[in-house]
């Protein structure tokens, strides 16, 4: 979600509105998605958007009727997505969004009166910025109900995972970028055979060594076609099954032949791998034993009010030698209160990154100075660490995890392919 967030704030943040002068243009429709439209005005500001985005990565651009497409592609599965979650009743409320909204000024280093003013400079609606963040909110919870929550992982299948020697944890990592020729459902032979012919296009491209970040923007059905393909870092037990197999004997800067999944039709690049392998029974962890104080933001606890309470708190501890357990059953909102704020032993990545990050860097014995996470506001104590071998229960989450993570990818692409072939979609484009 942090990344969601930076994303587009990134992209509307650096956005400047149409200009002003030359004469009025009536405003089309370029799309029927179901019962709704889409305009030629949505569609310019959605590329502008996009244009600004892939120039600050250094990805080449599209011809301009390429990229209009695809972003066109973009909007219309976004708006099926947000149809469905209306139509069942799926809402993210104020509170959620105006803390997304903080975290997002936090990350541009701004208060949020400066934030806001920076982006109506930029000719920016205020409100239409908070609607594109409650969009992006709405989009991944869609996504972890219709899609994440629904897999299914069976006893057996953890078994297999763990009998299996490659998966290992240390093992290397993977960055890699993908296009993905999308498969209709129920597909006919001479469709499948169309669509592998443009596969088959795409990659002598790559292989005459044409930029492959453009060629994802201009050809790739996939989600992240507009950020060059790139999935980012991953350990082989993470990637879907197909990539797995075809990346481990590849160098930075190879590509895969053309991979068929259920999908559809798959070109993957390695970016870049790093790391070695390591027996998952000897594997070590670093623990952390702390507590923490939590105080939650409302309309009536603002995030000033937070920190300078914690912070108040935190000078007491440290300088008036107030015990921090005392203090946590009094002051902290968090169910461990009654604990005096204790979180027993933390395994890495137990804990969301903001709250993990600011505890890895105490020694035992500091108190952080106030932290903000999604939750609200932390103080937080560190009083020892330990380094143990991963339990049994340990590996078999991590396994579990790991499977998960490997059929999320494939499970989504299948969930938005059935999705696009119910709906109705009219072209308008071409008319104007």
């Amino acid at each position: 979600m942090k990344l969601i967030f930076t994303l587009l704030a990134a992209s509307l943040f650096a956005s400047s509105a149409p200009a002003a002068d030359g004469p009025m243009e009536v405003d089309r429709i370029v799309a029927v998605v179901n019962s709704e439209v889409i305009t030629r005005s949505d569609l310019r500001l959605r590329v502008a958007q996009v244009t600004r985005q892939l120039s600050r990565q250094g990805t080449p651009l599209p011809p301009a009727n390429v990229l209009e497409r695809q972003v066109l592609e973009r909007q219309i599965m976004e708006r099926l997505q947000i149809q469905l979650a209306n139509e069942t009743s799926l809402r993210v409320d104020d509170i959620t969004l105006d803390r997304a909204l903080g975290r997002i000024a936090d990350n541009n280093k701004l208060s949020m009166t400066d934030f806001r003013k920076a982006l109506e400079r930029d000719g920016i609606s205020w409100e239409r910025f908070r609607e594109e963040v409650r969009n992006e909110i709405l989009l991944t919870r869609v996504r972890e109900r219709e899609v994440e929550g629904r897999i299914v992982i069976s006893d057996a299948e953890v078994n297999n995972f763990l009998a299996n020697p490659e998966n290992v944890v240390g093992q290397e990592e993977y960055n890699l970028a993908h296009i993905l020729f999308r498969a209709p459902e129920g597909a006919s032979p001479e469709q499948l055979a169309r669509l592998r012919a443009k596969a088959e296009d795409v990659a002598a491209r790559v292989a005459r060594g044409e930029a492959f970040d453009k060629l994802a923007a201009s050809y790739s059905d996939a989600p992240d076609a507009l950020s060059g393909g790139n999935l980012g870092w991953r350990s082989a037990e993470r990637l879907p099954g197909v990539f797995a197999e075809a990346v481990t004997s590849l160098k930075p800067g190879e590509t895969t032949p053309i991979l068929r999944s259920a999908a559809g039709f798959h070109i993957v690049k390695v970016m870049d791998r790093k790391g070695g392998s390591q027996s998952a029974a000897a594997t070590q962890v670093q623990q952390t034993r702390a507590r923490h104080i939590l105080i939650k933001t409302s309309e009536v606890v603002s995030d000033g009010d937070a920190r300078r309470r914690l912070t108040d708190l935190r000078e007491r501890v440290v300088q008036g030698g107030a015990n921090f357990a005392e203090l946590a059953k009094q002051h902290s909102a968090d169910i461990s209160a009654a604990k005096g704020g204790d979180l027993g032993w933390i395994y890495p990545a137990d804990t969301v990154p903001e709250f993990e990050q600011a505890m890895d860097a105490l020694k035992p014995g500091e108190v952080s100075q106030p932290v903000q996470s999604p939750f609200g506001w932390h103080l937080i104590l560190v009083e020892e660490r330990r380094v143990q071998d991963i339990s049994d229960d340990r590996k078999r989450a991590a396994a579990r995890n790991a499977l998960r993570e490997r059929k999320g990818d494939e499970a989504y692409q299948d969930w938005l392919r059935q999705l696009r072939d119910r709906a109705y979609v009219e072209y308008r484009l071409e008319e104007q």
